[in-house]
C-alpha cells in the first residue's frame, strides 16, 4: 500500500491532510471497484483521533457503504474523484477530526450496525493539481465529514465520508 500522505497546516494554522498522490485519476468517471479494493486494505485497523482521545476502527463494512452509499452514487466530477482520491488520507483524515456531534440512530434498518449511535467529525485534505506540463500548480483543499457508527459492541468504526466540499478562501501555500 504506496501512501505518500502528510499532516500540514494552512495559512491560518488549521491541520490538513496532504494526499501528495493521485491513485485515482482519469478523465471520465470513477471506477468505484478500484477504490473498493483499495479501502479493503484499511480493514480491521484503528486509527486515534487527536483531539478527542476516540479509537476509529475500520470494519468490513466501510468499503461496500463509501463507494455505494446514495451519497457517493450521486457524486460527480471533481468532488467524485476528491471522495476517490480521499481513501489515501483516512488514517490522517481521522488524526485530526475535529468537531465530535452526536446523533441518536432513529433509523430500524441501521439499527444494528450503529445501536450507540452516530458522529460526525469534521476534516479536511488537499489534493495536488498539476499543470498541462505535469508540475504541480497547487493544492486543492476539501472539508469532509466523516460518518462515524457506535457500534453495540462499544467501538466506533468510520461508515463513510460525506459532504466534501472544496475549500475557496483558505489555500494550502506551497
Amino acid at each position: 500500500m504506496d501512501r505518500n500522505v502528510t499532516i500540514a497546516k494552512d495559512t491560518k494554522g488549521k491541520k490538513i491532510a496532504v494526499i501528495n498522490n493521485i491513485r485515482f485519476a482519469g478523465k471520465r468517471s470513477v471506477n468505484w471497484d478500484d477504490v473498493r479494493n483499495y479501502l479493503k486494505t484499511f480493514v480491521d485497523k484503528s486509527y486515534r483521533i487527536e483531539s478527542t482521545d476516540d479509537i476509529i476502527y475500520i470494519g468490513n463494512d466501510l468499503p461496500n457503504e463509501y463507494t455505494g452509499s446514495v451519497y457517493t452514487y450521486r457524486l460527480k466530477g471533481a468532488t467524485a474523484k476528491a471522495k476517490a482520491n480521499a481513501t489515501q488520507g483516512l488514517p490522517e483524515m481521522l488524526k485530526i477530526a475535529v468537531g465530535r456531534h452526536f446523533r441518536e440512530n432513529n433509523n430500524e434498518k441501521l439499527y444494528r450496525n450503529a445501536a450507540l449511535g452516530w458522529y460526525r467529525y469534521d476534516s479536511r485534505f488537499a489534493l495536488p493539481v498539476y499543470g498541462e506540463n505535469g508540475a504541480l500548480e497547487r493544492y486543492n483543499v476539501f472539508h469532509a465529514s466523516m460518518l462515524v457508527r457506535h457500534d453495540e459492541n462499544g467501538k466506533m468504526y468510520l461508515y463513510d465520508v460525506m459532504d466534501i466540499k472544496k475549500e475557496t478562501g483558505n489555500p494550502l501555500e506551497l
